[in-house]
C-alpha cells in the first residue's frame, strides 16, 4: 500500500489548511480551506487546486472556519462529488459560512470589476458564487465524536474534540497497509488545537501513539497569561470603557464565527452586573447573526440566553449597516472579517479610522499581509477601497479570546500524544512561530529526527508501495506565505509619499521631489 501526504496549505503559514493524502485505494482530503492574508497568497485561492478534484474520494473537515472550510466549494464545482464528513455543529455552520463566503466574494468581484472597467482592465470572476457553495451543501455527512466511519475502502477515521471552536476535530485516521502484521498506519491530525479556556470550549481531547503526528503552531512562539472569565472580562471591561470614555465609537473587528459571540456573552456578563455604561451594541454581519442561531441551538441555556440580551442590536441589512455611518459615539460595531480584508467592518474602519475619539479593538489573530496586522503594526496612513485615509483612531489589541493553544499548551497537547513512531510535522505557523516550537519539543527530549517542517505543496511518503504519488509542483516559497507582500510595500509606499508631500512647505519642494521621485524610477 502505497500513502503519501501533501501539504497543500497552512505549511509555512497559517491559512489555507489542506492536506491531500494518497493511498492505493483512493484519495481523500482533510480540509480544504481558503487562503487569506497578503494578495499575493489570497491569489492561490483564484489558481488550479494542486490535484485533480475529481480523483478525491472524500474529505473530512476538523472545523467551520473559512481557512479551513473556505475551498469546498470550488472543489465541487471543479469536479469532486463525493462525500465531506464533519461534526453536526460544523455541518450547521457550514449552511450559513459557506454562502456567505460565495455572497462576499461575488461582492467584492462586483465592486472590483466596477475599478477595473473605469480602468481599462478585464474583468474578474470570483472562486465560486452563492449558487455554488449552496449545491455543495447536499454533500455534508455528519460524524460523531469518537465513532470510527469507513472513509474509503481500507481507511477508516475517528473524529475527537478539539476544543477550539463548537464542532472543532482532531481528526484520527487509520490506514490498513498490508503488512504480514496486520497493523495499520495510524495519523493525527490535530485542526486548531484549542485552549480549554474558551468561552464555550472544552479541553481539547486525542488519542495517544500514533505513527504521525500533524500539529498546528499557530501560537508556538508565544504564550499568553493564563486567566479566569472574570480577569478576561475585567480586561475586555477597561477596553471598553477607554474606548467609550474616549468620545467616540468602539469598533470591533471580529471573526463572525465564535469569535463574535464570546464577545457576546461577556458584554452581557458586564452589562447585567453594571459594569459598563448603557451603551447599544451593533451586531453588522450577517453571518454572524445566523452562526449566533447555531451558537444559541447547541449551547447551554444561560450562554444561549447572554446571545438575546437586549443591548444587542442585529443590524438587518446593507441600508440599516449604511445608516450606522450617521453614528459618531458611543457605540460598539462588532463586525466582520475579523482580519479587516473584506466585508462590512471595511466601511466602519473608513468612517472611523480618522477619529481621534474612536477606538478599534483588534481581538483576533492577524495574519502576515492582512490589513489588521498593517493597523496593528502602527500604520498612519491606509488605503480602504482607492481612499486614502489618516489613522487617528486607537488602535488597541486584546490576545484573550483566542481559540489556538498558546506554546506552553501546544507542548502538553503534543507530549500527551506521545508516544509518535515515526513523524512529528509542524504546520499551520508563519516560520518564526513553528522554528520555535521545533526547539521547544527539542528542549523537552523530542529528537530533532522526529520533527519536521514541511513546506507549501511538499509530498512525503508515508508508505511505499507499487504506485508512486503525484507531486505538484510548490506554488509560493515559505517566505512568500508569512510576510508582507509588493502589494503591502506599494500601499506603504504611496500613503507615505503622500504623507511626505504633505510636510512639506512649498509648492515647490513638493515638485522638486515628485521630479526625484520619477528620476529615480527612471520615468523622467
Amino acid at each position: 500500500m502505497t500513502i503519501s501526504v501533501t501539504f497543500c496549505g497552512a505549511a509555512g503559514g497559517v491559512t489555507g489548511s489542506c492536506y491531500f493524502l494518497q493511498t492505493d485505494q483512493g484519495n481523500f482530503l482533510v480540509d480544504c480551506g481558503m487562503f487569506q492574508g497578503s494578495k499575493t497568497v489570497r491569489e492561490l485561492n483564484y489558481g488550479k487546486f494542486p490535484f485533480e478534484a475529481d480523483r478525491i474520494s472524500a474529505v473530512l473537515l476538523t472545523h467551520a472556519h473559512i481557512d479551513h472550510t473556505g475551498l469546498v466549494p470550488k472543489l465541487v464545482k471543479s469536479g469532486f462529488g463525493g462525500p465531506i464528513y464533519a461534526t453536526e455543529p460544523t455541518c450547521d455552520l457550514l449552511t450559513y459560512m459557506l454562502p456567505d463566503s460565495g455572497y462576499i466574494q461575488e461582492s467584492e468581484v462586483e465592486r472590483l470589476n466596477r475599478r477595473n472597467a473605469r480602468r481599462g482592465r478585464p474583468e474578474v470572476t470570483p472562486i465560486y458564487t452563492r449558487e455554488d457553495a449552496e449545491n455543495t451543501l447536499s454533500q455534508l455527512k455528519t460524524v460523531e465524536y469518537h465513532e470510527w466511519l469507513p472513509v474509503i475502502d481500507g481507511v477508516r477515521a475517528r473524529f475527537w474534540d478539539a476544543g477550539h471552536l463548537l464542532g472543532s476535530a482532531s481528526i484520527e485516521v487509520e490506514i490498513e497497509n498490508g503488512d504480514k502484521d496486520g497493523k495499520p498506519t495510524r495519523l493525527l491530525f490535530s485542526g486548531d488545537v484549542g485552549t480549554g479556556e474558551a468561552v464555550f470550549n472544552e479541553a481539547p481531547e486525542a488519542p495517544t501513539g500514533v505513527d504521525y503526528l500533524f500539529v498546528e503552531t499557530t501560537y508556538g512562539d508565544r504564550n499568553r497569561p493564563v486567566m479566569t472569565d472574570e480577569e478576561r472580562r475585567e480586561m475586555l471591561r477597561k477596553e471598553v470603557q477607554d474606548a467609550l470614555g474616549n468620545g467616540g465609537n468602539l469598533v470591533i473587528p471580529s471573526f463572525a464565527v465564535a469569535r463574535t459571540q464570546e464577545l457576546l456573552v461577556d458584554l452581557a456578563h458586564l452589562f447585567n452586573r453594571g459594569q459598563l455604561p448603557p451603551a447599544n451594541v451593533f451586531v453588522d454581519s450577517p453571518l454572524a447573526q445566523r452562526a449566533t442561531d447555531v451558537f444559541a441551538k447547541h449551547l447551554k441555556r444561560g450562554d444561549a440566553q447572554a446571545l438575546s440580551h437586549p443591548k444587542f442590536h442585529m443590524v438587518p441589512d446593507v441600508q440599516a449597516s449604511k445608516q450606522l455611518a450617521q453614528v459618531t459615539s458611543g457605540a460598539i460595531i462588532i463586525s466582520a472579517s475579523g482580519m479587516c480584508d473584506a466585508g462590512r467592518i471595511r466601511y466602519h474602519l473608513k468612517n472611523n479610522l480618522w477619529r481621534p475619539n474612536c477606538t478599534v479593538l483588534l481581538v483576533g489573530f492577524q495574519a502576515a499581509g492582512s490589513f489588521g496586522r498593517v493597523l496593528q503594526g502602527g500604520a498612519k496612513h491606509v488605503r480602504i477601497h482607492g481612499d486614502e485615509i489618516e489613522v487617528r483612531a486607537r488602535i488597541r489589541t486584546l490576545d484573550v479570546y483566542s481559540g489556538h493553544a498558546d506554546q506552553d499548551m501546544l507542548l502538553q497537547w503534543t507530549k500527551n500524544r506521545l508516544p509518535v513512531a515515526r513523524q512529528i510535522f509542524l504546520t499551520h505557523g508563519e516560520e518564526g512561530a513553528r522554528a520555535a516550537f521545533r526547539e521547544v519539543l527539542m528542549a523537552h527530549g523530542i529528537e530533532e529526527k522526529l520533527i519536521s517542517m514541511p513546506m507549501l505543496d511538499d509530498t512525503v511518503t508515508l508508505k511505499k508501495g507499487k504506485g508512486e504519488p503525484a507531486i505538484p509542483q510548490a506554488r509560493l516559497s515559505g517566505e512568500e506565505l508569512s510576510r508582507d507582500d509588493w502589494h503591502n510595500l506599494y500601499a506603504g509606499t504611496v500613503t507615505a509619499l503622500s504623507e511626505k508631500l504633505r510636510s512639506l512647505e512649498t509648492a515647490e519642494e513638493r515638485k522638486e521631489m515628485l521630479e526625484k521621485v520619477l528620476r529615480d524610477i527612471g520615468s523622467v
